[in-house]
């Protein structure tokens, strides 16, 4: 590969396992990847899904730290508005201060939850008009420069954990190019922005402290195999998956009633959520991700896997660490 691979570990909780399953899975997965050359893994902030266990996320990276070396760890991301900067910044600095060089620290603007959650977390739904004050007081409660006089973050100060601007819209690409952050664009599940985003990205960018030049991670999904059939059907099985997520909160479908949702103008809005989607052999792989990269124009590409049996969730990275030639750090 021309650019460095990470990955986003969407910490499933597959169907008769329990969170604890999915966290020794995320553990396991770790550590592999740390042995195979990945750069970082992300964990993102999900509320009231049965199927995701990272709602805690910060918790959930220490967990994976205490038991891992050297790959990077981090929020893709926290969803801001559902917190105050400050306790992030406590957070994530204690993270930082535990595991020194190691912490990511990725940041959106979307609730990350349904209506009922929203109000479940005592979130009000205007707290995200505050999302680029609330970006700016975090940074410099890592940085050690507070905008709130008399108010440090202890541990966090001074920590200069890394921030990213994550998105699926213009709004988070013009947000990281005037703060001068890197932007990593949701392009696995939000594919129509994608062009647009990094070219306003790129072109409205400002260097900062953090960074002198864009940086953009691109997200993609990956289902790698030994054989393209089984990439496929690995495949189908996801996009079932996701209708009973979407569209199953009160009953369980069938794959044909799956099959038939996913050919309804509800379903092809699905299928469209994966059009950036590396699917087959190895080989096959990495020829999608190439031309991927170049489409992205993408520094670093974060690859989701969605293969719903953990062995073949870590074979699909194991067999796409082994083609790119990735090397331990």
């Amino acid at each position: 590969m021309s650019v460095p691979l990470s990955i986003l570990d969407l910490a499933h909780i597959p169907e008769g396992k329990t969170p604890r399953d999915s966290f020794d899975a995320s553990v396991s997965l770790a550590r592999r990847a740390e042995e195979w050359g990945y750069r970082r893994i992300w964990y993102a902030e999900h509320h009231n899904m049965a199927t995701i266990a990272s709602s805690a996320t910060s918790v959930l990276i220490a967990h994976i730290a205490a038991r891992t070396q050297t790959i990077r760890l981090g929020a893709g991301g926290v969803m801001l508005p559902n917190h105050s900067p400050l306790t992030i910044a406590e957070q994530f600095g204690t993270l930082e201060t535990l595991h020194p060089g190691r912490i990511d620290l990725g940041l959106g603007r979307a609730p990350g939850s349904d209506q009922q959650t929203m109000r479940a977390l005592r979130r009000d739904p205007r707290s995200a008009d505050d999302f680029p004050r609330d970006v700016l007081e975090l940074q410099g409660y890592l940085r050690g420069e507070s905008r709130i006089p008399g108010v440090d973050a202890t541990p966090g100060k001074g920590t200069d954990v890394p921030l990213y601007i994550l998105g699926s819209s213009l709004f988070g690409a013009k947000l990281a190019a005037a703060l001068g952050l890197p932007y990593s664009i949701a392009s696995h599940f939000a594919p129509d922005a994608l062009e647009e985003a990094v070219a306003l990205y790129r072109r409205e960018f400002e260097p900062s402290r953090q960074l002198d030049r864009p940086y953009v991670i691109a997200g993609v999904n990956v289902m790698a195999a030994d054989t393209t059939a089984e990439a496929q059907e690995q495949l189908l099985a996801a996009r079932r998956n996701r209708v009973q997520l979407f569209f199953g909160k009160d009953r369980t479908f069938t794959p044909e009633e799956a099959d038939m949702i996913l050919q309804s103008p509800a379903g092809r809005q699905v299928l469209r959520m994966t059009k950036y989607s590396a699917v087959g052999t190895p080989a096959e792989v990495r020829d999608y991700l190439d031309r991927f990269t170049e489409h992205a124009q993408a520094d670093e590409l974060i690859v989701a896997t969605q293969a719903r049996d953990t062995e073949a969730w870590l074979r699909s990275y194991e067999l796409l660490a082994d083609v790119s030639g990735l090397v331990p750090a």
